[in-house]
């Protein structure tokens, strides 16, 4: 079964449209009206391998944090829906990435229990005009469809490159988690919910 679709997303705020392909080649066009938010989307579905066509609209005339928040929301609901029942993945992905003097590691797990950790907190600051806490906001989103996501930041000191290194590790992260295991085939990844047939 391919595992692609079409997703909508409209609030007062914001109105998301976005294609998905989890088992496509990275290929993108992705367009939030914010520059540096689209660079990293795009680092996102590149090092994912996850096709992703965004189209997204909203309110950043007075703050950017309902689109970032709500496209986070849009792609983890995507993903969580082209995953199904969740038989025949890994479930769990991780990956350590570096980007100069910055390193980054994050944990995904796709088990339907919503949380996102990170240490984000110790670093404050604005890239261009993109404050780095909306990277805390933007994983939240996701991570609220039904992911567990730990983001540790182990050092770095510009913060382009420790949001880039962590969407980079996310996306690598993400990709081994929905990825198909030969050896899981027809089974759910879940003692809870244990299925073989």
């Amino acid at each position: 079964m391919e595992r692609k679709g079409d997703f909508s997303r409209k609030t007062r705020e914001t109105h998301i449209e976005l294609k998905l392909n989890l088992d496509g080649q990275g290929k993108y066009e992705v367009n939030t009206g914010i520059g540096f938010f689209n660079h990293m989307l795009e680092t996102i579905s590149m090092h994912s391998l996850i096709d992703m066509r965004l189209d997204a609209s909203g309110d950043i005339h007075v703050d950017f944090h309902h689109l970032v928040e709500d496209v986070g929301i849009a792609l983890g609901a995507g993903v969580k829906e082209l995953l199904g029942d969740k038989k025949g993945v890994r479930r769990f992905g991780q990956s350590a990435v570096p980007l100069d003097e910055a390193l980054v590691e994050v944990i995904v797990d796709i088990s339907g229990r919503p949380l996102c950790v990170t240490n984000f907190t110790e670093f404050k600051g604005e890239i261009g005009n993109f404050n780095f806490e909306l990277g805390d906001v933007f994983f939240n989103g996701f991570a609220s469809m039904g992911f567990t996501v730990h983001i540790v930041v182990k050092r770095g000191a510009n913060l382009h490159h420790i949001l880039e290194a962590s969407c980079k590790a996310f996306a690598r992260a993400l990709r081994m988690a929905v990825e198909k295991d030969e050896r899981m085939k027809n089974i759910i990844p879940s003692t809870k919910d244990f299925i073989q047939s």
